[in-house]
């Protein structure tokens, strides 16, 4: 019955820690400037991966670092709060490390949902994968 009780505290208190390490560090901080406000790792099976924003998520506009492996980046799709999206068409290639352009959003300081990136992982000699990072960038007009 220890022995029950033990694996199960090992396994909720792992759960525990995968869960808030997906906590975007952006979620308590509203300080202006640029913040870290989520990432990814893009597969070799998917077409795309989508990024949840979460808590104080207004932003006046984004930019991603890209590491450890070169992508091909489609587009990007940026949902709000309101339901509209913003697409941003790329078409090109992204060394790594390398770092994007910076996106204003349509509107100014805007609540951002979510993130889709629409993408192809180049190929390259040691398979590896390519990590994406996107920064937002608060500028908080409603508190100065």
């Amino acid at each position: 019955m220890k022995k029950l009780l033990l694996l199960l505290m090992l396994v909720s208190a792992g759960i525990i820690e995968k869960a808030t390490a997906q906590i975007p560090a952006v979620v308590l901080n509203d300080k202006n400037g640029w913040h870290k406000i989520g990432n990814t790792t893009v597969s070799f099976k998917n077409d795309h991966d989508e990024i949840l924003i979460l808590g104080s998520n207004r932003f006046v506009s984004i930019k991603f670092k890209v590491t450890d492996a070169p992508i091909d980046l489609e587009n990007l799709e940026i949902y709000f709060r309101s339901g509209d999206k913003q697409v941003v068409q790329f078409r090109m290639s992204f060394e790594a490390p390398g770092e994007s352009r910076v996106i204003d959003l349509n509107g100014g300081e805007r609540t951002v949902k979510k993130i889709v990136f629409k993408y192809r992982t180049l190929p390259n000699y040691k398979d590896v994968k390519a990590h994406v990072e996107v920064w937002g960038l608060k500028s908080n007009p409603d508190n100065k």
